[in-house]
């Protein structure tokens, strides 16, 4: 493992680290904030995942989650979107390739090669910053944005043993019904419905649900509505009563100032998952 950048950070640590994934079968890179209690021994983690073209930067830099992670004495890891790299396969699509691996495992051709991230994310990273960092994998809590919210949506909810609570920012909610999610799925796991349905966040409520608390943040005027489709994972919340707090923000579109608006709200949620 190599370290990019340590940077001092509201008392704690930001790094940004890049290692060889043997999951992915390239370098990956990752951001990883710290408090100063990591200095005394491991601590709780909350993961976030982003969306759509990002890369381990974009929540790290935009969403300020860690003068909020830091009150409470956890720490934030912010993965990278999707393996990268020239022999990595890739799209003109923004939508497809690499900044868009939707957190699933691949298993059609070309992706397959390196389109692993779900066991990338759920194996292989948590392991390595067990090894390498004072974090407590005992006390994990998950949450996303957009693409990244699909990811911890379906990653907690085939997973509760692992997460402690769930949260979301705009999810990719309907993806089997939806232009963000229909034609990668299908590229990514071909025609094999079953597959695509694991990835599916409202019919995972439906279908199982998740035994821990859920927070949904969308914006009234997310320019995206039509493609995440915040309506088919409201009712399938309410048809199983999940425990859950799902909320319309008036005005809100779907960028950073959104997310950075009610992050202090989630990472507050998380907190008293973790410590609980």
């Amino acid at each position: 493992m190599e370290t990019k950048a340590e940077n001092a950070c509201f008392g704690g640590t930001q790094g940004v680290y890049s290692h060889r994934s043997e999951v992915c079968a390239c370098d990956m890179t990752f951001g990883l904030f710290l408090p100063v209690e990591a200095k005394d021994g491991p601590v709780p983690l909350l993961w976030f995942l982003s969306g759509l073209t990002c890369t381990h930067e974009n929540a790290m830099t935009k969403a300020g989650a860690q003068s909020h992670a830091a009150a409470h004495g956890i720490g934030l890891v912010f993965p990278d979107t999707s393996p990268r790299g020239e022999d990595v396969a890739d799209d003109d699509d923004f939508a497809m390739g690499q900044g868009a691996g939707f957190y699933v495992n691949a298993t059609e051709a070309p992706w397959k090669a390196n389109f692993r991230m779900w066991d990338y994310v759920t194996g292989e990273l948590p392991a390595l910053l067990g090894e390498h960092f004072a974090v407590d994998l005992s006390r994990q809590s998950i949450t996303g944005h957009s693409m990244g919210g699909h990811g911890a949506l379906t990653i907690a909810m085939h997973m509760p043993e692992t997460y402690r609570a769930v949260s979301a920012f705009a999810p990719m909610a309907n993806t089997t019904d939806s232009d963000w999610g229909r034609p990668q799925l299908r590229a990514y796991l071909g025609d094999d419905a079953e597959a695509h349905a694991r990835h599916d966040a409202s019919r995972l409520v439906a279908e199982r649900g998740f035994p821990g608390p859920m927070l949904i943040d969308q914006g009234t005027s997310d320019q995206f509505l039509d493609k995440l489709k915040p309506e088919a994972l409201a009712t399938a919340i309410a048809t199983r009563r999940q425990e859950a707090t799902f909320r319309m923000q008036p005005g809100y579109d779907h960028s950073y100032f959104f997310v950075s608006t009610f992050i202090e709200d989630h990472v507050d949620f998380h907190a008293d998952a973790l410590w609980s």
